[in-house]
């Protein structure tokens, strides 16, 4: 897994080489591939180890409290600084910074993007923390939002006290995004990409430890010392990068005049951002209040499947979207178009090929993985069968998801910021219908909201890559559509090893311990993945094809 990673590296990173050539010698293009290979390298371990801890995080506190009221609860109460963290931090905010920044070293040097780093950096700490009093103050009008009022006065109360503890966590991860995009556009990737882990370290010790502490019982009253464990893991995961940022020269100086043309220029990428982005929050708000109206349970299941789904999501997709975002923003600003598509094709391409594989086995697997990683202590055998079913229709839009990862910053590299926004609209009016339809129509419950979401993914995905093919005038379509039908091809031999597990073995192993069903899953997922990448390599999938040569030669 890890040597696929490095591979997105060379492969997306070798265009822009190619692009520099005429700029720089031969050797130093060939520096420069080492380099960006063992930095997207260490990229790839680091988000591993995060979705790794993250799923630690989410075992742990499954286990301490099953997947009902209480986990309901703190779910619900996390969800609104996370979802604003999502808006403002890791989405428009990042994006829109790493773009200008990265064009302002590009043209201006680094003293001049300094000084635009200080101050976005002093508006953000500004905004944020006046964002944070009004969340604090308004807290149950926001929970009664979430909830549609569907929850019981006590469980609506504990909701409200969570929400107010840890509504200072999007304060801390929107300073942490924006360190996050100053060593990125300076190339710095792998520090960043450990952050998150950070974050799931200090929320799992602190959060147990206090939580405790306040009760051995892990009843209702432990949460408090879990939400208080959020904000040590957010502390951590901002602080975890000074280190970095004093090594690639930057010191922060408070500067209040923000009557300056990168900050306005910024200010003017986020503006669009924000709406697409918070059209995606809106569509996360309304499938949350149809899962507080469901009873309790639902949004406990919605979340843990989502959480797995997002496992390859960001060993694949974050990976590739992070490496891809400084490098088309750079291609398009020297005016280096036939590089962006290059780049924006492969990067594409690459997605399909990590994720078509990822989203079959989680699909067909769904109910031995969660049996495996949640189904001890107060996780239930039905909760595992509950979370099992929103898993499979979350993996339908796994795929989609990732590219929208490659393929949304792309808009805003070459300027055109509003058609994401656009787009987003018409998602709402879909996710309304589809949530409607599948849920309550047709009586589907919480199975219904994760196929809304998916569907969703997709027809963004569709509409955006048929916009980026008409502003970029060719995308390398057919190749593209070639290499998928291989791809889907060997993902059905995929499926058949997958379908013979689940008939054959994994369906009898229901009274096995921990370790015995660990190793019988794992074999089955090995030998699944070496077949899906044999069927690739000999229907002449050029990118596994590619793979083989590399470590061929790394063997010599």
């Amino acid at each position: 897994m890890i040597r696929g990673v490095r591979y997105i590296a060379r492969e997306v990173f070798s265009f822009v080489n190619r692009g520099d050539a005429v700029l720089c010698s031969p050797v130093a293009a060939a520096e420069d591939r080492r380099v960006s290979t063992r930095a997207t390298g260490i990229v790839g371990i680091a988000i591993l180890c995060s979705r790794v801890l993250g799923l630690i995080r989410e075992m742990v506190f499954a286990g301490l409290f099953g997947a009902g009221r209480n986990l309901d609860a703190f779910l619900m109460a996390f969800r609104l600084p996370n979802l604003l963290r999502d808006l403002f931090a890791e989405g428009a905010l990042s994006t829109a910074f790493i773009t200008t920044f990265s064009k302002k070293i590009a043209v201006d040097g680094d003293q001049s993007a300094w000084r635009l780093a200080n101050k976005v950096a002093t508006l953000t700490a500004v905004f944020m923390s006046a964002v944070t009093l009004l969340g604090i103050v308004f807290a149950p009008q926001l929970v009664d939002l979430l909830t549609w009022g569907s929850w019981s006065p006590d469980k609506t109360a504990l909701t409200i006290l969570l929400t107010r503890i840890m509504w200072p966590f999007m304060l801390l991860v929107s300073l942490a995004a924006l360190v996050m995009g100053i060593l990125n556009a300076k190339h710095v990737f792998g520090p960043p990409a450990m952050a998150s882990s950070y974050f799931n370290l200090g929320s799992i010790t602190g959060g147990v430890a206090i939580g405790w502490w306040l009760d051995p019982h892990f009843g209702a009253r432990s949460l408090v010392g879990l939400a208080i464990g959020t904000l040590i893991g957010g502390a951590w995961q901002l602080t975890g990068q000074f280190p970095s940022l004093r090594g690639v020269g930057y010191k922060y100086r408070a500067d209040f005049h923000w009557r300056d043309e990168g900050v306005r220029t910024v200010l003017t990428l986020m503006g669009p951002a924000v709406i697409a982005a918070s059209a995606v929050q809106v569509n996360v708000l309304i499938n949350s209040g149809f899962a507080a109206s469901l009873g309790n349970g639902p949004v406990s299941w919605l979340n843990i499947a989502f959480r797995l789904m997002q496992l390859p999501l960001g060993i694949f997709g974050v990976a590739i979207g992070t490496v891809t975002l400084p490098l088309v923003s750079k291609s398009a600003a020297v005016g280096n178009m036939d590089e962006f598509r290059a780049i924006l094709a492969r990067g594409i391409r690459l997605a399909f090929l990590l994720t078509i594989p990822s989203a079959i086995g989680l699909a067909m697997l769904a109910s031995p993985i969660i049996s495996v990683i949640y189904q001890h202590g107060r996780f239930t055998a039905e909760m595992t069968r509950e979370t099992a079913g929103a898993l499979q229709f979350y993996a339908v839009g796994l795929v989609s998801y990732a590219v929208l990862k490659v393929l949304t910053p792309a808009f805003y590299a070459i300027g055109q910021r509003n058609t994401p926004m656009l787009v987003s609209f018409l998602a709402i009016g879909a996710n309304l219908f589809l949530n409607w339809l599948f849920t309550f129509r047709l009586g589907w419950g919480h199975r219904g909201l994760a196929f809304s979401t998916s569907l969703v993914a997709t027809i963004n995905f569709l509409l955006l890559y048929a916009l980026m093919r008409r502003h970029v005038s060719r995308l390398e379509t057919r190749q593209m559509l070639i290499g998928l039908g291989k791809i889907c091809l060997a993902g059905a031999l995929l499926a058949l090893v997958c379908w013979a597990a689940n008939y054959w073995w994994l369906d009898a192993w229901a009274g096995l311990r921990f370790f015995p069903k660990l190793c019988e899953l794992l074999v089955a997922i090995a030998f699944g993945a070496m077949v899906f990448f044999s069927g690739a390599f000999l229907l002449r999938v050029s990118e596994v094809q590619d793979i083989v040569d590399l470590l061929r030669r790394r063997l010599r």
